[in-house]
């Protein structure tokens, strides 16, 4: 349109019914006469943006598809088959690959240890929030998570929420100093308390002061009382070291956990407990270890050297 007098005042007419239908409405409130208009809107291009939302992020899709699995085994294997399927058609990228292998390893824990889980995505860490290793995730008080539940991901243990808001939560590390859990030893009874040292092992007390302990073991989760705020049974870490017993009542071990807490990206939110302590079935199979190859080495006499007796005889 060409800058005429006539398109000028075409322009000022247009504003001037803008402002009037900005006014009608805001003082009509829930009977706005163009409410009807609104909603006709909406309902034309809503399919359009949920459309144009699911065709460029198909990963998210994934993650609040499985926010609704506290219904155990069913819900379970229908959101397996749904991702095995998002699987498939997002394999030519290797972003989308990775946090679906993290769906899978999660609720293959999740089904082992017959956790009800809400998935999350990680959407802020660290420094952000302080000087706590904490996280945010997107998910919170209209999804159903509460203070005090259990967080994990496809490897084990990654914390508990500490504050709820809406649409968002916040996570405590297992890493913080600030974090103590109780553990239990792998095909054994032996407790103990462990507790967050940063970017360094967890350090973990042992009630017994006398137990046998190597490097190499694996700790779980013991469980709390009414299951707040940690499940029995999730898998914590493994032995890197063993402080010599010095006769005392306990005993100090450091643990590297399964967690890496500088990496987290798809976590999950307990929020049905077990119905029976799964102890040790959620840990992963142990490795096998590498056979040391042997080497014979065989001498044979060469065929050029002279014989004692041969020698004797030329002499």
């Amino acid at each position: 349109m060409r800058d005429t007098r006539e398109s000028r005042l075409l322009l000022v007419l247009l504003i001037a019914i803008a402002f009037a239908l900005i006014t009608v409405d805001i003082r009509g409130g829930e009977d706005s006469p163009v409410d009807g208009a609104r909603q006709g809107a909406a309902t034309v291009f809503g399919p359009i943006e949920n459309g144009v939302s699911a065709a460029v992020d198909p990963v998210g899709n994934a993650v609040s598809a499985i926010r609704d699995s506290g219904e155990r085994h069913d819900r379970l294997a229908a959101l397996e088959q749904e991702n095995a399927a998002l699987k498939a058609r997002l394999g030519s990228d290797d972003r989308s690959r990775s946090r679906l292998k993290q769906l899978d390893r999660m609720l293959k824990v999740a089904g082992q240890g017959q956790y009800g889980i809400k998935g999350a995505e990680v959407i802020a860490i660290g420094a952000a929030q302080g000087f706590s290793w904490t996280i945010t995730i997107d998910v919170g008080a209209e999804d159903g998570i509460k203070r005090d539940m259990t967080v994990l991901n496809g490897d084990g243990l990654v914390g508990r929420v500490t504050t709820v808001g809406p649409r968002t939560a916040t996570v405590l590390l297992a890493n913080d100093p600030d974090f103590t859990v109780g553990t239990r030893m792998e095909s054994g009874d032996e407790l103990g308390f462990a507790s967050g040292q940063g970017d360094r092992p967890l350090r973990v007390e042992l009630l017994n002061g006398k137990a046998e302990v190597k490097k190499g073991d694996r700790l779980v989760t013991f469980g709390s009382q009414a299951d707040r705020p940690f499940v029995p049974g999730v898998p914590v870490g493994v032995v890197s070291r063993v402080d010599p017993s010095g006769g005392g009542l306990t005993r100090t071990l450091y643990v590297t956990p399964y967690a890496a807490f500088s990496k987290l990206d798809i976590v999950g939110v307990v929020v049905q407990a077990p119905k029976k302590d799964p102890r040790d079935t959620v840990l992963p199979p142990k490795p096998k270890p590498t056979p040391r190859p042997t080497v014979t080495v065989t001498v044979t006499p060469s065929a050029e050297a002279p014989v004692d007796g041969q020698n004797q005889q030329e002499q």
